[in-house]
């Protein structure tokens, strides 16, 4: 018998279903409060998971599951400033 490599799953803040970690987009709030998208999923910082549909971005805005995950509000600035990133992300 093969040993099956282990698949990190990650659940999405917008539709709350578990996917494997590389299907989503993290986003990270940084030690000094700031909020990005890190499509390397390296950077130092609180993580928080959403698919990169559109779609999951809104529900995430509008279930608060950002400001949950980050235990802070989240201004309306950046959720366009993070609507824009995954616009461009594809």
């Amino acid at each position: 018998m093969g040993n099956a490599k282990k698949v990190p799953m990650r659940r999405c803040v917008g539709c709350n279903e578990m996917k494997r970690k590389k299907e989503l987009i993290r986003i990270i709030k940084t030690p000094e409060g700031e909020i990005l998208l890190d499509p390397t999923g390296k950077k130092n910082g609180r993580g928080a998971y959403v698919c990169r549909s559109g779609e999951c971005l809104k529900r995430a805005v509008k279930n608060k599951g950002l400001e949950r995950a980050f235990k802070m509000a989240v201004p309306k600035e950046v959720y366009d400033g993070l609507a824009k990133e995954m616009d461009a992300l594809g």
